[in-house]
C-alpha cells in the first residue's frame, strides 16, 4: 500500500503543480490583456486627440507660413517657367506678387493637414504592425492632402493667377474667376492638384518619417533641429523631382482660365508632348528641386522644434504640479 499511496501522492501534486502553473498562465494572459486594453482606452481619449490635433495645427501653420514667406520667389520662377509655351521669355519683376492673399489659404491648409495627419499617423501606427510603418506614413499623409486640398487648390489657382501677371490682387482675383468662370474655378485642375499632391505628400512624409526612424535607431538618441532639417530637405528634394510631371500638368491646368486649351489631364499631357516634347514635363525641376529641399528644411525643422516647444510647455504644468 505504501508505494501505492506514494504513487498516488505524486500524480496528485503533479496534477495541483500543472493546476497551478495553467491558473498563473491565465493570470498573466489576463493582465497582459487589461495592460494592453488600459493603454489603448488611455491613449483614445478625445483629449489626448484633441490634444495632438491642436498641437499639429500650430506647428502645421506655423511652419507653412515661415516656408511661404521665405521661398515665394523662387515659386513665382517656377510657376512662370511652367506656365510658357515654347520659348516664352521669364518675367523677374514681382516675385512677391500674391504673397498676401496665398498666406491667407496656406496658414489653414498647412495647419489642417498637420492637424489631420499626426493623429491620423498615431492611430494607424497601432493598427499597423511594426514593420508596415510606412504604409501608416504612406496612408496618412496622403488622408492629410486630401483634408487640405479644399483649401489649397483655391488658393493655388489665384496664388498662380497672380503669379502669372493675371491679377494684381488676390480679392479681384477671386471675384473675376468666381463671375467668369462660376465656383467651380476656384478648383481648376482639381484632379491635376489630387494627382500631384496627393503623392507628393504620401512620398514626402514617409521618405522623412522613415530616415528619422532609422536615424534614431542608429543613433540612440532623439534628433535635433538640424539633423530634422537636413532630412526634411533630402525628402523634399528628392519628392519634388519625382512629381514634377505632375506639378507642370497641374500647373498649365490652373492657369489656362476660360480659354480652356486642354480638355483635361491626359489631353494637357498629349498636347504637352506634341508641341513642345517630352522634356517639357520636366519645366523648373531646378527651382522646384531647390525650392522644396530648402521649403523641406526649413518646414520639418520649425514642425519638429515647434512641437518639441509645445511639449515642453505642456509638460512644465504637469512637474510643477508634482512638487507642489
Amino acid at each position: 500500500m505504501g508505494p501505492f499511496t506514494l504513487a498516488v501522492d505524486t500524480k496528485s501534486s503533479s496534477l495541483v503543480s500543472s493546476d497551478v502553473s495553467n491558473r498563473k498562465i491565465k493570470n498573466l494572459q489576463l493582465q497582459t490583456k487589461k495592460c494592453f486594453a488600459s493603454v489603448s482606452m488611455e491613449e483614445e481619449k478625445p483629449f489626448d486627440f484633441l490634444r495632438i490635433l491642436f498641437e499639429g495645427i500650430i506647428a502645421g501653420g506655423t511652419a507653412g507660413v515661415v516656408v511661404e514667406t521665405a521661398l515665394y520667389p523662387i515659386d513665382t520662377i517656377k510657376t512662370r517657367l511652367q506656365a510658357a509655351r515654347g520659348g516664352g521669355k521669364i518675367l523677374l519683376k514681382g516675385l512677391y506678387s500674391g504673397l498676401a492673399g496665398n498666406l491667407a489659404g496656406v496658414l489653414p491648409a498647412s495647419a489642417l493637414f498637420v492637424g489631420v495627419y499626426e493623429p491620423t499617423k498615431q492611430k494607424l501606427l497601432k493598427l499597423f504592425p511594426e514593420n508596415l510603418s510606412a504604409v501608416a506614413h504612406l496612408t496618412a499623409g496622403a488622408i492629410g492632402g486630401i483634408a487640405a486640398s479644399l483649401i489649397r487648390v483655391p488658393t493655388e489657382v489665384v496664388k498662380q493667377r497672380m503669379q502669372t501677371g493675371q491679377f494684381t490682387s488676390a480679392s479681384n482675383a477671386v471675384h473675376v474667376i468666381a463671375s467668369k468662370e462660376g465656383f467651380k474655378g476656384l478648383y481648376a485642375g482639381y484632379g491635376s492638384f489630387l494627382l500631384r499632391d496627393l503623392p507628393f505628400d504620401a512620398i514626402q512624409f514617409c521618405i522623412y518619417e522613415q530616415i528619422r526612424i532609422g536615424y534614431k535607431a542608429a543613433a540612440r538618441r532623439d534628433l535635433n533641429d538640424p539633423e530634422n532639417a537636413i532630412i526634411g530637405a533630402f525628402a523634399g528634394a528628392l519628392t519634388g523631382a519625382i512629381t514634377t510631371p505632375l506639378d507642370v500638368i497641374k500647373t498649365r491646368l490652373m492657369v489656362q482660365g476660360s480659354a480652356n486649351q486642354y480638355k483635361g489631364i491626359f489631353d494637357c499631357v498629349q498636347t504637352i508632348i506634341r508641341e513642345e516634347g517630352p522634356s517639357a514635363l520636366l519645366k523648373g525641376i531646378q527651382p522646384r528641386v531647390l525650392w522644396i529641399g530648402i521649403g523641406g528644411s526649413i518646414f520639418f525643422g520649425v514642425l519638429e522644434s515647434t512641437k518639441r516647444l509645445l511639449a515642453e510647455r505642456r509638460s512644465k504644468p504637469t512637474q510643477q504640479s508634482k512638487h507642489d
